[in-house]
């Protein structure tokens, strides 16, 4: 936190290296008032006589306007605390946010000077390896859900409501993954376009709740979690470090950019490297930005007491500039109190030199498996062997090694919030992303989809049930994987985007789940898989290794059964007598429960 309210006085203190100046700004409705900032070393603070908790305020910082040598100094732009905790209104693009010389007070959110935040007794993750993660937008899951009150759809709280936490228990759901819930702003393409980020992946403060989904702050969001985790869920955070909204060299200047540039990564000649696709790229060779990275984590441990975090595009957090798997902010977490046994888990890819890091990340990070996602399309498509079906199952340990003695690394999973539903996958040979402006050229082109026959929604009662059968297929698929796995809200009821596999810009009707009209039987299916891999599987979250591998017809595999090109399932038999059956032929996997002997 950079501002910290005591009994008599306030501090504020902010990184500026290379301003020649900083002034905190301090608001009564639109009355700004300045009080200059003094620099500590390449801080700046000021203490302020008072106890200001409530009160809103932004900085201005002064300094060498000179973008092609990295520096961004204008006086006129009120500029976000890159710490802060909660703001008064969300971010707006406006693109008078991006042009020198024009004041930005009106248009700018004000940080607000945080009172007593309670601390959360500290306790470990509810969330365990092997268990199902949940991953859930929030504005999307709760829009339209019956049973919870209208001015309540759409927010965090909704997530406490109990019919939520009747159908995530249902599921078996060890801990929900929250898509960001920190404040973002607009990408500048999309306000003519009429569209929004719906999705939240383009950040501004990494610790200030993003007011339009937790309304009630941090207060609303630490009683969220307190009642998921007395239902025996945990929360594990979807955050964004890789790179920030303020885009490009055309971007607007929220925050780092007029505060501390140096908090962007850039290459030899001064031009911004941008190994996200989003314009920018935030340097974690930066000990600054490390440091603030660290206490956002610590601050959602503290006053949350959530499980962990899922890191998207985290390739970039070991980036300086080239991976580097022993990178300091993985020992960083792993020697602090609040943050060495939460859940960690790796997007282990960004479009950079060597991005692809699959495998690479620390022993006891879990990582996305999208082998496991693409090789299981593939195997239901037709497209590949039982072996590597048999491989991704187990796994991984071609990517990750043998889990035969140490916790299984892979998040397995067959859709996530990026790409196609997985009802979608079945109903689809190609995206249809139109509705997102971009001439369908948006989103990921290879997604190993096909149709059964019919592009999009079809009354063929055929078509019907191939696809219904697939769809239960893969999902016994997943339930009888290895490790842990990741089911996507609404896939379990069939939800669809109408063939849209980048839906960032859809907050409508094609991404608020439609709870009237799910697909009851395939959820119930779902509760039956979830029930079996919860009271049959083994405990640990590795494939048991002294289970039995046999043919269809009963016969122990031999070597060359597994990449026979005929051969279409195999069946596992675990010690305790529980079965999965894998029939590519028949669209089935049945699994079964032990044989109890009667008295």
């Amino acid at each position: 936190m950079s501002a910290i309210a005591g009994p008599e006085a306030t501090q504020f203190r902010v990184h500026s290296p290379q301003a020649d100046g900083v002034t905190v700004c301090l608001f009564t409705g639109d009355t700004e008032r300045h009080v200059p900032m003094v620099r500590d070393g390449d801080d700046w603070a000021v203490t302020v006589p008072g106890n200001l908790a409530g009160e809103t305020y932004g900085f201005r910082a002064s300094g060498i306007w000179a973008p092609d040598q990295k520096l961004w100094f204008d006086p006129t732009k009120l500029l976000a605390d890159p710490g802060a905790v909660e703001f008064d209104r969300p971010f707006v693009f406006d693109a008078a946010l991006a042009q020198h010389g024009i004041d930005t007070a009106a248009l700018m959110p004000r940080a607000i000077v945080p009172g007593p935040i309670a601390e959360v007794p500290q306790a470990p993750p509810v969330f365990t390896v092997g268990g199902l993660i949940y991953e859930i937008h929030v504005r999307s899951f709760t829009w339209l859900h019956p049973d919870i009150p209208p001015e309540q759809r759409g927010t965090i709280g909704a997530l406490a409501h109990p019919a939520i936490i009747a159908h995530l228990q249902k599921l078996r759901v060890a801990a929900v993954e929250l898509m960001p819930v920190v404040a973002w702003v607009d990408e500048r393409h999309l306000g003519p376009l009429g569209l929004t980020n719906a999705w939240g992946y383009n950040p501004v403060a990494p610790m200030a709740l993003e007011p339009r989904i937790c309304p009630g702050g941090m207060a609303e969001f630490a009683a969220t979690v307190a009642a998921l985790r007395a239902a025996g869920i945990g929360v594990i955070l979807d955050l964004v470090f890789n790179h920030s909204g303020e885009s490009d060299e055309l971007g607007p200047l929220l925050s780092f950019r007029g505060i501390d540039n140096q908090a962007y990564a850039h290459d030899a000649a001064g031009a911004l490297v941008n190994d996200t696709g989003c314009g920018n790229t935030l340097d974690f060779a930066n000990v600054a930005f490390r440091t603030l990275v660290l206490d956002s984590l610590r601050h959602f441990v503290r006053f949350a007491g959530v499980d962990g975090f899922r890191f998207d595009l985290a390739t970039i957090m070991a980036r300086g500039p080239e991976f580097d798997p022993d990178a300091p902010i993985f020992a960083e977490i792993a020697a602090d109190r609040w943050l060495a046994d939460r859940v960690l888990i790796a997007e282990p890819w960004d479009i950079g030199p060597g991005g692809y890091q699959l495998g690479h990340f620390p022993p006891h990070w879990l990582e996305w498996n999208d082998r496991y996602r693409d090789d299981v399309r593939k195997f239901w498509r037709g497209d590949a062997t039982i072996g590597l079906l048999a491989t991704r199952m187990a796994g991984s340990a071609d990517v990750f090694g043998s889990c035969a003695d140490r916790p299984c690394k892979s998040v397995a999973f067959l859709a996530a919030h990026d790409g196609f539903t997985l009802a979608d996958m079945l109903a689809y040979n190609e995206r249809h992303n139109f509705a997102n402006g971009e001439d369908g050229r948006d989103g990921q082109g290879e997604n190993y989809s096909w149709n059964n026959g019919v592009e999009g929604p079809s009354d063929d009662p055929a078509v019907i049930s191939r696809r219904a059968a697939y769809a239960r297929a893969m999902l016994g698929t997943l339930f009888a994987s290895a490790g842990t796995i990741m089911l996507t809200a609404g896939d379990e009821f069939g939800r669809s985007q109408n063939g849209n596999n980048n839906a960032y810009a859809q907050d409508n009707a094609l991404t608020w789940l439609d709870w009237a009209n799910r697909d009851t039987e395939l959820e119930e299916h779902v509760a039956v898989l979830a029930a079996w891999r919860a009271a049959h599987f083994p405990a640990k979250a590795s494939f048991p290794e002294d289970g039995a591998w046999q043919t269809l017809d009963g016969h122990a595999m031999a070597p060359a059964d597994w990449d026979a090109p005929a051969a279409h399932g195999f069946v596992w038999r675990a010690p305790n007598g529980a079965r999965v059956a894998i029939d590519r032929n028949a669209i089935e996997v049945v699994v079964s429960q032990p044989k109890i002997a009667l008295p």
